[in-house]
């Protein structure tokens, strides 16, 4: 239901923005678009006394719907109804780069706290464009497994993937059945290989491997159906985690929150190590003039301790500054591995780990 009103307020958004151009050209409001929970009522009014200090008459102003995913985002940004945006990493250059044909490219002289980013964020290649940057980071995280340490005790934790096809965890473990690709990527890790090895051959050219790699009698296709094979539930929209699960698949937005409750979930460290995402900030290609530096000083203000603390406490994220302690970065300190960062998918790439989840799912009889 709630896809569906989504998608209703944006057919209704595209019919305006058809009907009335104006409005979304020249109110002095910057237009932001952002997943949920990212930007607090408290932030846009900081963020309002500094543009009203600085005598800039934009005031901020969050739009809905909340972001979704690739083309969602991508369809929200076409209609120009966003000026600012939160894209994940890997959006920006999918499906022949055409989201980031929507953006301008940041100056980062414009930013008095872009020096605290981590230095390996600032200039990763899927964000670039002629040498220049379409993104700030704002935050990451990675798609694990996280473990229930209220009723699983250290010694039974898995140590490696290939740990989670143990008979033992049948039915006590979640994955999405959302996007499928990184459920893909344990299984290839679990093999040795890169977790984007599929989308890696493509990219080469090299399809008379994918073809063998995903055959119905191979082994990356018999893992994944006994991966599958273990779930109890699978996840669409958001995780859940009822008692019966003890290893949650999860982005890990939502273990804040359980940890206020007084549970227990803890990342589980694989020896193979965990896919990691980050979200950015981008700047729409049409925004100028007043609308640029609210933008800039919207950023500039998400670089700040007080946000970038939120990032991991309230959000259960990893921070992307060097100025707040950062848990997950400090147990592993190549967490933020670029090998192990989502790429933007091809297209073939995609529809190959579509068909061997969906076989996968048949085999396990879900």
């Amino acid at each position: 239901m709630k896809r569906i009103c989504n998608a209703l307020i944006l057919v209704w958004g595209l019919v305006t923005l058809t009907f009335f151009p104006s409005v979304y050209a020249d109110d002095n409001k910057l237009h932001v678009f952002t997943w949920e929970g990212y930007v607090a009522n408290e932030d846009i009014a900081a963020i309002d006394r500094l543009l009203e200090k600085a005598g800039n008459p934009v005031r901020i102003e969050v739009i809905k719907p909340w972001a979704e995913g690739p083309d969602q985002m991508f369809n929200i940004l076409r209609s120009g109804v966003a000026d600012l945006s939160f894209l994940t990493l890997n959006y920006i250059k999918m499906n022949q780069e055409k989201t980031a044909k929507l953006l301008q490219p940041i100056d980062t002289t414009n930013l008095s706290n872009y020096g605290k980013v981590l230095p390996p964020l600032r200039e990763i290649p899927m964000g670039i464009q002629a040498g220049k940057p379409l993104y700030v980071p704002f935050g990451g995280g990675a798609y694990g497994i996280w473990a229930n340490t209220k009723k699983i005790q250290a010694n039974e934790i898995p140590k490696s993937l290939n740990d989670l096809l143990d008979p033992k965890w049948k039915g006590r473990l979640s994955l999405t059945k959302g996007q499928i690709q990184p459920n893909i990527a344990l299984i290839l890790m679990a093999m040795g290989k890169p977790p984007f090895y599929i989308n890696d051959l493509i990219v080469k050219g090299n399809r008379d491997e994918v073809v063998k790699l995903t055959d119905r009698k191979s082994e990356a296709q018999i893992k994944l159906n006994q991966l599958y094979s273990q779930i109890g539930t699978f996840w669409d929209a958001a995780p859940e985690f009822p008692d019966n699960l003890q290893l949650v698949a999860s982005y890990g937005i939502e273990i804040a929150a359980l940890r206020a409750k007084g549970e227990q979930w803890n990342l589980v460290e694989f020896k193979e190590g965990n896919t990691v995402w980050m979200d950015t900030m981008n700047i729409h290609s049409s925004v100028k003039g007043d609308k640029l530096q609210a933008a800039y000083t919207f950023i500039n203000y998400f670089l700040t301790p007080s946000v970038q603390n939120r990032v991991v406490n309230g959000l259960s994220m990893v921070a992307i500054t060097d100025e707040v302690k950062n848990p997950l970065i400090e147990a592993n300190p190549n967490f933020f591995d670029q090998a192990k960062f989502w790429p933007p998918y091809e297209v073939q790439a995609d529809n190959v780990m579509k068909a061997m989840s969906n076989e996968a799912m048949r085999s396990s009889g879900h």
